[in-house]
């Protein structure tokens, strides 16, 4: 037989030098191994890579795995169901493909992904619109201050840094509680896999993440500030 790694460490052997050539008795059936491969995933990432015994069992296959050239898929099948039938006549031809396989074993994983992502644009769409309400209210609120501001002297890049200002430390403030609740949740979700990354290697995710906001935010709110502050101020002082 043919063991991995792990199965390798199991039987206590330390090289695979050591182990080629030694007898086994496995549920019945004697031999020798003859080969170690590395660990490899042979079920989902979800699961740790246990032990793995390959032996040469007639008795006991029930798959075949072709390579085929799929330029002309159906002719092919067609083709392979002719010789099954004529080698095996007594069984069912069925069929799958090993992309299908994967594609059901992570199908999950990736209809949260794209739900997530789905969730997570409406959220953003509607709170750049909350947000830009609230800088339209805010702006009309201080139409006065702005016009004396701007009779005073004051530039219009120092008038969107005021409009922004409060805005932009809601923001900072949100995204301080938001992070430590993202990275629970994550961590969580990475906990379901055997293989996952370190999420402490992937802070910058976080400060990106940050970092987005912020320009979203200072963009939703500069659209009204800009307008207030290049408003003449003949008519912001004749506002009240």
């Amino acid at each position: 037989m043919v063991i991995n790694e792990r199965a390798l460490k199991m039987l206590g052997y330390t090289s695979p030098q050591e182990a080629i050539g030694r007898n086994f008795d496995q549920w019945g059936r004697k031999g020798k191994i003859i080969g170690v491969v590395r660990d490899f995933h042979y079920r989902g990432l979800q699961e740790e890579i246990r032990p793995l015994s390959l032996r040469i069992e007639p008795g006991g296959c029930s798959m075949l795995s072709i390579k085929v050239n799929t330029s002309n898929l159906p002719n092919t099948i067609a083709a392979i169901e002719k010789a099954w039938h004529r080698v095996i006549p007594n069984r069912p031809f069925s069929y799958s493909f090993v992309d299908e396989l994967f594609d059901r074993q992570y199908r999950a994983e990736d209809r949260f992904g794209r739900l997530f992502l789905y969730f997570a644009m409406l959220a953003i769409l509607i709170s750049c619109l909350g947000l830009l309400g609230l800088a339209s209210y805010s702006t009309l609120q201080r139409t006065k201050e702005i016009g004396v501001r701007k009779v005073l002297g004051a530039s219009v890049s120092g008038i969107v840094g005021l409009l922004s200002k409060d805005f932009l430390v809601l923001v900072g403030i949100a995204f301080v509680v938001a992070t430590p609740l993202s990275f629970w949740l994550m961590r969580r979700w990475l906990d379901g896999f055997a293989s996952r990354i370190d999420i402490f290697s992937a802070w910058w995710i976080f400060a990106a993440a940050g970092v987005t906001a912020l320009l979203i935010a200072m963009l939703t709110i500069s659209l009204q500030a800009i307008r207030a502050a290049l408003a003449p101020p003949v008519r912001t002082l004749r506002a009240e």
